[in-house]
């Protein structure tokens, strides 16, 4: 229900992935806003959300989901999280700001009843396979 947050659900739609989110978890969801997409390239957005590009699009989604709860207070400099894609992401935190992977930094925490959200300033993109 968040303004903040229709691109996400949009992507969300378009990958048919709307009931996976709602599982019982317990899930790390990093959230990123719609101004988070907005700094992707112009089109990309258009581009991923076309059906033939569905595969690519829930590798995105799933590299913005931990399929466990980790409070602010459990992220620690230097720590790795497995995502849901299979892939990881890198973990800083510097003067009480937390960054993933050097370009996405948790703007708020929302707790879920299945887990937590963490709401992110930018747009996780998994390595190239």
């Amino acid at each position: 229900g968040s303004k903040d947050h229709t691109t996400l659900v949009a992507a969300l739609k378009a990958a048919e992935y709307l009931d996976v989110v709602s599982n019982a978890g317990p899930f790390t969801v990093f959230a990123p806003t719609n101004a988070a997409f907005d700094k992707l390239p112009a089109g990309t957005v258009e581009t991923l959300v076309k059906p033939e590009n569905k595969a690519k699009l829930r590798d995105i989604l799933e590299y913005h989901v931990a399929v466990s709860t980790f409070k602010p207070e459990m992220l620690r400099d230097g720590m790795t999280l497995g995502m849901a894609n299979g892939d990881n992401i890198k973990v800083a935190v510097k003067d009480g700001k937390i960054t993933l992977n050097g370009n996405a930094t948790i703007v708020a925490t929302v707790p879920a009843s299945n887990g937590i959200v963490h709401v992110v300033d930018g747009v996780l993109l998994p390595p190239s396979k």
